[in-house]
């Protein structure tokens, strides 16, 4: 008996993978994540499967059902949204199993900030302008460590994707902009992938006044930083002068085949 973690994706079933799809299609005994994982991909797994909501369970509950598992010798798919490992609280149900002896493996899925960047058509690194991603979220319930507040990250100027965010996004807005400056571009996408995803652009000075009017407090992902913006320098990869260990540039930048 084995307990699957299995990335659903961001919402489109489509996005599932190959194992991911596999191993729902044929599952048994299926924990999801109803309050974010998408009817659709929930929808993928047999007729005759066990579907146990985890939105409303607890840490004990979960433990139940896996002990009935086992004691049947059937795996289950512990079904997290996006990726297990962002945001996934899978480190204290792992540390259960492995007080059970159960085994478990990890799948992992594409994640919200990544269909979010697809939504908005954007690459999240740029040369000279952004060569990295930071994924974080600010304060709630769940306090932010000190040195991970959101004014430490912003003064990287680092490509920003911020979860579980936007209900704040005023209060955001006006601190990223004393880093990036006001008018840094930023899109927010709400529900990602799904059929009734909405993308929304702007800047930092009037982002908040447009997502307020389309009304998204929760499931929207933030992403910001130079990097959104279109004219900004080229990749070296392509370019005419540039060799590498696949293309070689001739004495003229006309470049060479090997």
């Amino acid at each position: 008996m084995k307990v699957w973690f299995v990335g659903a994706g961001p919402g489109d079933p489509d996005l599932l993978t190959v194992k991911a799809r596999r191993l729902l299609e044929g599952c048994q005994i299926c924990i999801y994540a109803g309050s974010l994982v998408s009817p659709e991909v929930v929808g993928v797994t047999p007729d005759e499967c066990e579907l146990h909501d985890s939105a409303g369970m607890t840490l004990e509950e979960i433990e139940a059902v896996v002990v009935d598992a086992q004691q049947r010798d059937i795996d289950v798919v512990r079904l997290h949204t996006g990726d297990p490992s962002i945001y996934g609280a899978i480190r204290e149900q792992m540390n259960v199993f492995d007080r059970l002896s159960v085994a478990y493996e990890v799948v992992p899925g594409v994640s919200s900030f990544q269909a979010a960047a697809a939504a908005l058509k954007a690459e999240l690194t740029v040369p000279e302008i952004s060569q990295t991603v930071i994924l974080s979220r600010t304060s709630g319930r769940t306090p932010m460590p000190k040195k991970q507040a959101l004014e430490h990250l912003a003064r990287t100027e680092s490509t920003l994707c911020l979860f579980l965010s936007v209900h704040k996004l005023d209060e955001v807005a006006l601190e990223l902009a004393d880093f990036y400056g006001a008018e840094c571009p930023i899109g927010v996408v709400y529900r990602a992938s799904w059929p009734d995803q909405q993308v929304i652009v702007g800047t930092l000075s009037d982002i908040a006044a447009k997502v307020r009017e389309a009304g998204f407090t929760k499931t929207a992902m933030i992403v910001v930083g130079q990097a959104l913006s279109r004219d900004l320098p080229v990749s070296k990869l392509y370019h005419r002068h540039f060799s590498h260990g696949y293309r070689q540039a001739d004495k003229d930048g006309e470049e060479t085949s090997e």
